[in-house]
């Protein structure tokens, strides 16, 4: 019985784990005005008449915050690695030099750091209905083995622990989107 109780706990925090991660890596996506190789991860290229991401296709480098360099590895794949840039819309202007792709970023006004300052709040909000999910889900399998003769006052305990587990990670959620606003608000 311990290990099913065990394992319940283990899953939870898990669980958990990959919603942060999953969190952090939206907030990458997240623009703040600084360069980040990040923002062409959505990008896809057609190489070869197959549509792939673009850093499979070439490096991907940020010399400075105002600026990203794309160095396709095989040269005759710049102007369509330019035209996925222009397709996928998002406010960028890269310019071609034969070698690579300069892509200057822009900085953002004040209206549109608030809307990235709402978009961050939104995915946090995402982030911590995810925990709380998974607390549920937890919680029932924590049900499930009481049902299964497991002792109430380790079903109690074990609950507790998700709890805390859930407190931590909402924290860690919180402290995440707080530097993340504090990040998008610098100008």
């Amino acid at each position: 019985m311990n290990e099913e109780i065990q394992f319940v706990l283990d899953e939870a925090a898990e669980s958990m784990q990959n919603a942060l991660k999953h969190f952090e890596r939206e907030l990458q996506k997240i623009r703040a005005g600084k360069a980040s190789p990040q923002m062409l991860e959505r990008v896809m290229v057609d190489y070869y008449g197959t549509l792939t991401p673009i850093d499979q296709v070439s490096n991907i480098n940020t010399p400075d915050p105002r600026q990203i360099i794309v160095q396709p590895w095989d040269k005759s794949m710049l102007p369509v690695i330019e035209k996925a840039i222009m397709a996928a819309n998002l406010g960028f202007n890269p310019q071609n030099n034969g070698e690579v792709l300069r892509i200057q970023v822009p900085q953002p006004t004040e209206e549109r750091r608030r809307e990235l300052v709402k978009i961050v709040k939104n995915e946090a909000e995402n982030a911590r209905v995810a925990v709380r999910n998974i607390r549920r889900s937890s919680n029932e399998a924590a049900k499930k083995l009481e049902k299964m003769g497991a002792p109430e006052d380790v079903v109690k305990l074990l609950e507790k622990d998700i709890q805390v587990i859930t407190d931590k990670n909402i924290a860690l959620i919180d402290q995440m989107m707080e530097a993340k606003e504090k990040e998008v608000m610098t100008v």
